[in-house]
């Protein structure tokens, strides 16, 4: 998996491209970690994240906890398949999501 990372007066957009499972989640992570100080929002861009596991999850509700002592984390741009698996589990009631750019 590779992660692009932009940041623009603070607002730091992580854009894994792949899958986000047990081997590469951690990776992902790593890039939370690495942004989080410098970085008052967060925005995860997963439209080219074609699955996501209980492992990228965690990830995700880790750093949603996290940034909600800043401005929070916005998922954006979810695929379909990660659209799916947010909705299954409910988290969808519990994470900023913003639709896709495409409608």
């Amino acid at each position: 998996m590779t992660i692009n990372t932009t940041v623009n007066e603070k607002i730091c957009t992580l854009s894994p491209e792949g899958r986000i499972d047990t081997l590469t989640a951690p990776q992902l992570e790593q890039a939370f970690a690495d942004n989080y100080e410098s970085c008052d929002q967060m925005i995860f861009d997963l439209s080219k994240v074609d699955y996501i596991s209980s492992a990228g999850l965690r990830v995700i509700v880790v750093a949603h906890r996290e940034m909600e002592k800043k401005n929070g984390l916005i998922l954006r741009n979810l695929s379909k398949n990660v659209e799916n698996i947010i909705n299954l589990t409910g988290f969808n009631k519990a994470l900023h999501i913003e639709k896709n750019e495409k409608g």
